[in-house]
Formats: structure tokens, sequence, C-alpha cells
């Protein structure tokens, strides 16, 4: 999690010695490869891959990657480059895709933002917990975060800043893994073991940083120790300096569809004085938002 201070990151990045895997340079951006599979089911008669090809194609684009040659699209869709003209010729006439006025790059456009706005607008969890996350923040004087599973990751929902520290930028929409992560370890934790062990087994578990657990045993243990708790943990296992403390969140069936998370940093907190003073804050916030949930 990384919701600390600017100075930091920067720290951080400095200690990236301490990383099993470092961060890659914002100069040298990673090389292209296909973000997903193009093909659906054999037996999907109704699977439309022009469709298909035109989502693969926004997908493409990145932090990493903000603007890219039409060939460069095409190989990171993993399509023709015919192919993968056609796509961003129809997405430009629709208004997702344009050209950067210098560089003649394609470059995303506002409108891609409806996509996702659309999803998070009718979105019932957001609306219940944004008084809930101002609190818990206001409360422990750290940014609180509401999230989701979405496949081997939790994605950010909402966010409320502390505006007692500056911090680091997490955007709605960031992606954690669930190994690694204080909220994906909640979620887990709340899942039958044989779901929550193939989850686990669906993706790599590579080290983040010397903490990081990358077995599944090692990871099920802990979602263990949540289900006495109540809560989970993660110390320095995303991002030297960054810890982890979550609790589930569950809709009025008693099913677990997300979790809500502080990330207290190294720099103001030692996890035993964390999980003392800010877990049950965040178990508390995270039932309060569960009994405003509908059953779906």
């Amino acid at each position: 999690m990384r919701t600390s201070t600017a100075h930091r990151r920067s720290s951080d990045t400095a200690a990236s010695a301490d990383a099993a895997a470092p961060r890659t340079s914002p100069g040298t951006p990673p090389a292209y490869a296909p973000v997903a599979s193009l093909s659906g089911p054999a037996s999907d008669s109704l699977f439309n891959l022009s469709l298909a090809k035109g989502l693969q194609v926004l997908r493409t684009f990145s932090a990493a990657h903000r603007s890219m040659t039409l060939a460069e699209i095409a190989q990171a869709a993993g399509m023709t480059k015919a192919s993968a003209q056609r796509s961003v010729h129809t997405l430009q006439a629709l208004g997702y895709i344009g050209k950067h006025p210098s560089t003649r790059r394609f470059v995303l456009l506002p409108r891609v933002v409806e996509l996702g706005f659309n999803y998070l607008d009718a979105h019932p969890m957001i609306s219940a917990a944004h008084t809930y996350l101002a609190q818990l923040a206001r409360q422990s004087g750290e940014t609180a975060t509401l999230s989701e599973p979405a496949g081997t990751h939790m994605v950010y929902l909402a966010q409320v800043l502390t505006t007692q520290h500056i911090p680091v930028l997490t955007p709605v929409g960031t992606q954690v893994p669930l190994y690694a992560s204080s909220c994906g370890r909640a979620y887990l934790s709340q899942l039958p073991a044989a779901q929550a062990q193939a989850l686990l087994q669906q993706a790599p578990m590579p080290p983040r940083t010397r903490a990081t657990l990358t077995t599944v045993d090692a990871v099920m243990a802990q979602l263990a120790q949540c289900q006495q708790t109540g809560y989970a943990t993660n110390c320095e296992e995303l991002f030297l300096g960054d810890m982890g403390i979550a609790a589930p969140v569950f809709n009025a069936r008693g099913v677990v569809v997300g979790a809500i998370h502080l990330a207290p940093p190294t720099s103001r907190w030692n996890m035993a004085d964390a999980q003392q003073a800010l877990a049950p804050l965040v178990i508390e916030c995270a039932r309060a938002v569960s009994q405003l949930l509908p059953a779906d």
C-alpha cells in the first residue's frame, strides 16, 4: 500500500537494492508484450472479436506507455498492424483515442474516463463507504481506502486522503496483488479455504521486497490469522516503508465483497503500535460499511 509521504517515496526508490524486484525506471519502460489473449472460448459463437480488439487497444496504454505509435500498439495488443489500425481508427472516430499535437503519437482522450466513471457512479459500496472512510482517515491520521477483488488483484474504488501528511498518490483504479496486500488477504480470509488457495495459485507470486511472502502455504497461514483477529496485515511486502492493515467488507447476505485498509508508513509507525491503535478503527469502519450494503 502506498499511502505515505512524498519524501519517503524517494527514499524507497533509493533503497531499491533491498527489493528483490525493483521498480522499473520511468526512463526504461518494459518491453511490449500482449496484455491478454484475444480469443474467446472456441464454442462461443457470440464472442465479438472486433470488440475484443478495440478494448485490447485501450488496455495497452499505461503510465509507462502514455503515448505509442501504431506499431507499438499492435505489438502490445498482440495483433497485426492492419488490425490495430482498424481498431485505432474506430476509437479515434468515437473520441477515445487521439494524437498528441507535438509528437503525433497516439494517446488516450478524456472520454475513456466515462467508461470507468459509470461503474463507480453506480457502485453501492462506494456511496455507503464515503462517510466512514472520511471518519477513519480523520481518526487515524492516515489515508483510508476501499477496494474490491478483480481476479488475482484488489482494485481501489474510493479513497479519502489524510490531511495531516503529504500522501503518495494511489488513485482510484490502482491494483495490488491479493497475495501481498493487506486488503487482498482480508478478502481472501473470508473465502472457503479451497477457493482462496485456488486464487493464490492462479498467478505468480514474485518477491516485491525481501519481506514478501511468496508461497501459498505462507499466505494461507496469514489468512488463518486474519480469521482469528478480524483484520489482515502486510509489513513492507509490496513497497519498502509501507505497511497495511485491512478488514473485510460483507454484503447483506454475509458474502465478502471487498476490504477497507489503512497504510501506515514505517516512518511513523511500527507494526505493533499500528495493530493496537489502528486495527480496531479499520474493523469498526468495515463493519459500519457492511451494514449499509444490499444483498447483491
